[in-house]
């Protein structure tokens, strides 16, 4: 049966097949109709979305509206109640994919129409539908049901504020890896898919389409309706364009959880604080029982759960709380946040309230645009866009294994060799000067555990230390843009604050007079060991 036949038998009977529609309205146009909470899922073996003879129904099926779960019947029927509003989805079972949607996001969702969307500049859910919702799940391609490892593309901030950062964000990011959309089985976008203007959503899902890859986006603070009267209401443009701000996603070797961590707060400075919501705590103490332990769990938010400032709860503590309370019992979890435009990592101990086996991993990902797209221009006309802890713009790879262990790693922009370590060196000192100048490594994934190392000359090795200072090569681009008599780009590269991933080591000036070279080498934890190097100069001077 086609699904407009089925759809029309559900209004206009309130099928007892489908356990009764609901007889709640909401405004579609000029007509009132039904809101359809109901539907079913079967095998759409050829994927050509419709039930077609011989296709099963699909039983024991996930779905949700973001508060309650339930699971197909024997007949593949569900069933939830029905609100203005809301947004079914359904959660993908690691066996199937699903269909595309036109704009090229999966088809898991559908939205009921909020009567408040009239009243939002960007139009809420205007376009949502009241009908109800078949979902048809496509066998997983064979490709993508290995038991050895799945790989991931991680976006954060790609936050464009014109179509000219949409340019940036397709000829920095996006093209450049359409070489190797292949490698990858999934992507998402950690947050602040646009700055504020709402309207680009669909030029970004045009861009971000071109990877051929099933993409979940996570709502970020400039993602919101800021005219909504209330936290309830400050997604519903988003959704209209993205679906659920909170969902579940299943691989073979992979259970994803998207949420929704920005609490809007109208009227009060500051606007937003990051925490969660009664119903998505409700969802997780319902889906969290149905997930398996043995594979790695990730939840994915825009803002990150711990506290850059002791002194501000950006998070509120007492959401954590319940939260870790939740994850407690998995062995294998990672979170991923966005936000900070910088890039570290946290690891969540008894002392911030997490009582698992081992440490909690947070990865605090970097921003696709950087520094918001700043900096001067290269001969690509792509602003340098580094971040304010050095970080180059980029994005990060994450590799999950069939034992619930995982491997990241960071992508510069554009950056064949794929470096990650960034390096500052003088080019000149006096020989015989005291050794007080240093060699910088920006190791763009280092953590305090990091073993990070320097040679000169191909001598013993020795050990940097830590320090937490700014990048030595992002000031001297703000002392370049402070000495400029014009602007050297659209906006100014940011002011250098201290990074959380920067090592030094003193240059020795007791050697002969000219150039000598330098090797950094740094241990990563998940890509081995990683060199870079340099070269300085020893010169003859007299006072």
């Amino acid at each position: 049966m086609r699904w407009s036949n089925f759809a029309s038998l559900l209004l206009l009977s309130n099928a007892i097949l489908l356990n009764a529609v609901s007889t709640n309205t909401a405004v579609a146009g000029e007509v009132a109709v039904p809101i359809c909470s109901s539907g079913m899922v079967w095998e759409d073996r050829n994927g050509n979305g419709q039930r077609d003879p011989g296709e099963r129904p699909l039983a024991g099926i996930k779905l949700s509206d973001g508060q309650q779960l339930v699971t197909t019947d024997a007949q593949g029927h569900y069933r939830l109640p029905a609100n203005d509003g809301r947004t079914v989805f359904i959660i993908k079972p690691a066996a199937y994919a699903l269909p595309e949607r036109a704009d090229g996001l999966p088809d898991a969702w559908k939205n009921s129409p909020s009567p408040t969307s009239s009243t939002l500049k960007y139009g809420g859910l205007r376009d949502a539908r009241a009908a109800c919702k078949d979902f048809g799940l496509v066998p997983q391609p064979r490709q993508r049901m290995s038991a050895d490892s799945m790989r991931m593309l991680v976006f954060s901030d790609t936050q464009t504020k014109s179509m000219q950062d949409v340019d940036y964000y397709l000829r920095d990011i996006v093209q450049p890896l359409l070489a190797q959309r292949d490698q990858y089985q999934l992507g998402t976008t950690l947050g602040d898919v646009v700055n504020d203007d709402l309207s680009l959503y669909p030029q970004l899902k045009q861009v971000t389409a071109q990877l051929g890859l099933p993409w979940l986006h996570i709502p970020g603070n400039h993602d919101l309706d800021f005219d909504a009267g209330s936290d309830e209401e400050s997604l519903l443009s988003y959704r209209n364009q993205f679906g659920p701000d909170t969902f579940a996603w299943e691989e073979p070797l992979l259970t994803f959880i998207g949420l929704d961590d920005v609490v809007y707060q109208p009227g009060v400075k500051p606007a937003y604080v990051g925490g969660l919501r009664e119903d998505q705590f409700r969802f997780l103490q319902e889906y969290l029982p149905t997930v398996r332990k043995d594979r790695l769990l990730v939840l994915a938010m825009h803002i990150p759960t711990f506290l850059p400032d002791p002194g501000r709860e950006t998070f509120r503590l007492a959401d954590r709380q319940r939260l870790f309370d939740l994850l407690k019992d998995f062995p294998h979890v990672l979170l991923l946040s966005g936000h900070s435009h910088t890039q570290q990592q946290w690891f969540h101990g008894a002392d911030e309230g997490w009582h698992g086996t081992q440490p909690l991993h947070e990865y605090n990902v970097g921003a696709a645009c950087g520094a918001f797209w700043s900096g001067v221009k290269d001969a690509q006309g792509i602003p340098d866009s580094r971040m304010a802890d050095g970080t180059p713009n980029g994005y990060a790879d994450l590799r999950v294994a069939g034992d619930g262990s995982y491997a990241l790693a960071w992508h510069a922009a554009r950056d064949p060799e794929g470096s990650h370590i960034g390096l500052h060196l003088p080019q000149v000192l006096r020989q015989g000067a005291y050794p007080a100048w240093g060699v910088y490594a920006n190791v763009y994934m280092g953590d305090a555990a990091s073993r990070v190392e320097f040679r000169v000359d191909g001598a013993d090795w020795k050990p940097m230390t830590q320090v937490r200072q700014p990048d030595p090569g992002l000031l001297a681009e703000n002392v370049r843009d402070d000495q400029a008599p014009a602007l050297r780009g659209y906006d100014r590269s940011p002011e250098a604050v201290p990074s959380a991933h920067l090592w030094r080591g003193a240059l020795p000036t007791d050697l002969s007079i000219g150039e000598h070279q330098v090797e950094v080498r740094v241990f990563d934890r998940w890509q081995g060991e990683q060199r870079v190097q340099g070269h300085y100069r020893l010169q003859d001077a007299k006072p």
